[in-house]
């Protein structure tokens, strides 16, 4: 996108309030607040830090990170990875089972372009076709996924675990490069005590384990609990959200990013509908009854949304927005209206400072 093409959207200087909306605006010092917290967090307690890109999916934001201290970055997709890769990041790990002779021609591809590639695997059928692809061709690092409560991917326990690591050692093509896991938030103790007896096994086996690799926003600020990982990865700190105000990660204070709304219609004293729907909020709950909080307007709830409308209830505040006035909200997860949006408007008190493409918007395989 050339600068004429942002130049449509925001100038440098313009007020954010001049704005079209829906749109998501990104506080500068917000962010870089949150960039410095979690990197000073993690120097203090010697751990590596592998920032999870698919919050903002922007190399520029990425190359902040990194600036900040970040040991590499960690993706969700290959298509996520190869823009970064584009992007000139050569230490990228992709946390996804990869099937398929597409995906696997493309990663093995990705392999060829950068110096330090790196994926997971939580089942012989993964490893075998990792191993079929890269048999003939540089060879690919692999870490053993490990489900240590979170109930999503990854082997069901140490025993497990080790069985993979010796199938990738094994394995024509591939490294052992690991252990890795998503935790449940809160269970650090379930996570080290996972952790541990797996090397304990793997050293018993007589295998080395360069990395062991925690995660997660909301276990940021307990990472250093889990004294077995060498890294811990994270993705929505860099923003913070609602969830993460909840959890008792951050403050409203600490969110980098709102979504800009303008109010189009006062149906009654009660109702306000805004021009943010599921296109620019996310229909993501997360636990929630509503869709985001309302800045400035304690009560307020956006209590349902459609493609291009978002209703707020006014029934619990004891005044509302007019028609016509810009409102911001704190979304309850920030990482997918990142994905919903090609531009990023960032400022600064205000005041525009820069617009960033979303690069690797919409890149989910």
């Amino acid at each position: 996108m050339d600068n004429a093409t942002y130049q449509e959207i925001a100038r440098p200087g313009q007020s954010v309030e001049a704005l079209s909306t829906p749109r998501p605006i990104i506080d500068e010092d917000r962010l870089a607040a949150n960039i410095a917290r979690a990197q000073a967090y993690m120097d203090a307690h010697g751990l590596r830090f592998r920032p999870h890109i698919k919050t903002h999916k922007i190399p520029a934001l990425a190359a902040e990170q990194c600036k900040a201290g970040a040991r590499g970055i960690n993706c969700q997709k290959i298509t996520e990875a190869e823009v970064f890769a584009a992007a000139g990041f050569q230490d990228i790990l992709i946390t996804f089972n990869i099937l398929g002779t597409e995906k696997l021609e493309r990663l093995a591809a990705l392999n060829d372009r950068i110096d330090d590639l790196k994926v997971v695997a939580d089942s012989a059928v993964t490893i075998d076709g990792l191993s079929a692809t890269f048999a003939s061709r540089k060879p690919l690092k692999v870490l053993v996924e490990c489900d240590t409560g979170a109930g999503r991917c990854g082997v069901q326990s140490p025993q497990e675990a080790v069985a993979l690591a010796r199938r990738i050692a094994e394995a024509p093509g591939l490294v052992f490069e690991g252990l890795l896991t998503y935790p449940k938030p809160g269970a650090y103790q379930a996570v080290q005590t996972f952790l541990e007896e797996a090397l304990s096994r793997l050293e018993a086996a007589g295998m080395s384990c360069p990395i062991v690799s925690n995660g997660g926003t909301p276990s940021l600020f307990e990472a250093h609990l889990v004294t077995a990982a060498t890294e811990h990865r994270a993705g929505t700190y860099i923003f913070n959200d609602r969830s993460m105000v909840r959890a008792g990660h951050c403050t409203e204070d600490d969110c980098a990013m709102h979504v800009l709304a303008t109010v189009v219609s006062r149906p009654t004293p009660t109702r306000a509908v805004i021009d943010a729907g599921s296109k620019a909020l996310t229909s993501d709950l997360l636990g929630f009854q509503d869709y985001g909080t309302v800045v400035g307007y304690p009560g307020a709830a956006i209590t349902a949304l459609s493609e291009e409308h978002g209703v707020i209830d006014l029934s619990a505040a004891q005044r509302g927005p007019d028609i016509g006035e810009k409102i911001r909200i704190i979304p309850n997860h920030t990482c997918v209206v990142s994905n919903l949006f090609d531009t990023m408007v960032f400022h600064r008190d205000g005041k525009v400072t820069r617009v960033e493409p979303v690069a690797a918007r919409g890149l989910v395989w």
